[in-house]
């Protein structure tokens, strides 16, 4: 599947960039998969996965391939945007396209450094964003939904159509997100194209003072985080100071700075893995010869389709699948000790891939 796409929002002098740029040097920093640069403000970043560090050695091959993530960093959301105030017009387009949104949020304070409220509030900031996100909405739903109403007066096929949109645009009017409206399948598949800003899942990576870390207790992230668990949502603390800092350094000294820090992990990998989960995505694991590498697929992805995910082949002259948990796979010492130890399972086509899966996929003639 492609990689994940999240789009990188928030208020101005919120450190949305500051973020976006740890992560494209981290992403260069990162061996053996280059960071790339698509766009001025688009990075695809790879995920730095132990398990595939450990997979390679126990499989003596030097080259791994990570999972990875693009990153959209847009312009700061201004009050308005909606109506294009600011960038508003440019920033909407390149949200839409994304997956996932993470929302950075101010969480420190800094005299040196302007909030466009004038004060340090994170909940408003977050209902500043959603407000501009639903009236965008509001404006896409209200013309698709006249335009669809008109078509249904001739066409039945078009009613569930127009209702699906009139229930969306009631319930945007109401200044409720998509997220929290029940849809069914058939009414995503009417709205899919229509690429609903307030419909897509969010992160809010809470930009805390490096004075804080490694524990961020402040008033303004415990407000944010009671926000977000009402909402359903959930929040990352991060200082993309630090992570800036961080991205500069070589990995012996990275380790060093974070534990001077007390941090076990850059806060960018827990940021990517969040992001995976985001969107309820897992991780498979494969090696060979040559290679070691992982897969991100949804979670209940049958072992079929995962095999299609390396090449359509596999999945067409698909025969079965050879797995080991990541944990068996690492304590049997490889491959060998799994299948000696008898903790390698045989798999068939409906068997659904669980995170840190090791898979071998056997199949038939004609596949390449």
């Amino acid at each position: 599947m492609p990689h994940l796409s999240c789009g990188i929002i928030g208020l101005p002098n919120v450190g949305k960039s500051t973020l976006f740029n740890a992560l494209t040097r981290a992403g260069a920093a990162v061996a053996p998969y280059p960071f790339c640069t698509l766009d001025p403000n688009v990075g695809v970043v790879p995920v730095r996965d132990p398990r595939v560090d450990r997979v390679a050695r126990l499989a003596g091959v030097e080259r791994i391939i990570y999972p990875t993530v693009e990153y959209v960093d847009v312009a700061g959301l201004v009050k308005d945007a909606s109506k294009g105030a600011g960038r508003g017009n440019q920033f909407l387009e390149h949200v839409r396209n994304c997956d996932a949104l993470i929302h950075v949020v101010r969480c420190f304070e800094d005299p040196n450094v302007a909030h466009v409220h004038g004060r340090l509030d994170p909940v408003e900031d977050v209902r500043t964003v959603a407000l501009e996100l639903i009236l965008a909405d509001l404006q896409t739903a209200e013309r698709a939904a006249e335009r669809v109403a008109k078509k249904a007066r001739h066409e039945p096929d078009a009613r569930p159509a127009a209702d699906t949109l009139e229930r969306v645009r009631r319930h945007l009017d109401e200044g409720q997100t998509l997220r929290t409206l029940p849809l069914s399948d058939e009414d995503r598949e009417h709205l899919g194209p229509l690429r609903f800003l307030t419909g897509k899942s969010v992160l809010y990576a809470a930009n805390v003072d490096e004075k804080e870390l490694p524990e961020p207790r402040s008033e303004g992230l415990a407000a944010l985080q009671d926000l977000a668990a009402e909402e359903g949502n959930a929040v990352l603390p991060v200082c993309a100071k630090i992570e800036a800092e961080l991205a500069e350094l070589d990995e012996q000294e990275a380790a060093g700075f974070l534990k001077e820090l007390g941090l076990a992990e850059p806060g960018l990998q827990r940021l990517a893995r969040a992001t995976s989960r985001l969107l309820g995505l897992i991780h498979f694991l494969t090696f060979n010869e040559s290679e070691a590498r992982a897969w991100t697929v949804p979670e209940g992805t049958t072992a079929q389709d995962a095999a299609g995910v390396i090449h359509t082949d596999f999945a067409e002259h698909f025969i079965r699948a050879e797995v080991t948990s990541f944990a068996d796979f690492d304590a049997a010492g490889g491959e060998k000790g799994a299948r000696e130890k008898g903790l390698l399972r045989i798999e068939g086509r409906d068997y659904a891939v669980r995170d840190g899966d090791v898979i071998y996929f056997r199949v038939g003639p004609g596949s390449s």
